[in-house]
């Protein structure tokens, strides 16, 4: 999940600015994935809470990180008004 997240990342990065929303969006959805999958792993026990917070964290810093992306994307792409 981690890898796939980096690729969408990775690949929107060269692409033109219209064609960066579908990889950014992509990359979002996986990482709402990796958020639940922590949280399975968190509730079975497979993961201490230190770990999960620590993990947790990250994921949610890349996940604010992307929606920023994406919402300045869109608003340089929608037409003007």
């Amino acid at each position: 999940m981690f890898i796939e997240i980096i690729e969408a990342i990775a690949i929107a990065t060269y692409l033109t600015r219209t064609e960066k929303q579908p990889y950014v969006r992509i990359a979002i959805r996986k990482v709402d994935t990796l958020k639940i999958l922590l949280m399975v792993l968190w509730e079975t026990k497979s993961l201490t809470d230190k770990k999960y917070l620590a993990l947790s964290a990250k994921v949610e810093e890349v996940g604010k990180m992307l929606g920023g992306w994406s919402g300045q994307l869109a608003k340089q792409n929608s037409p003007d008004i």
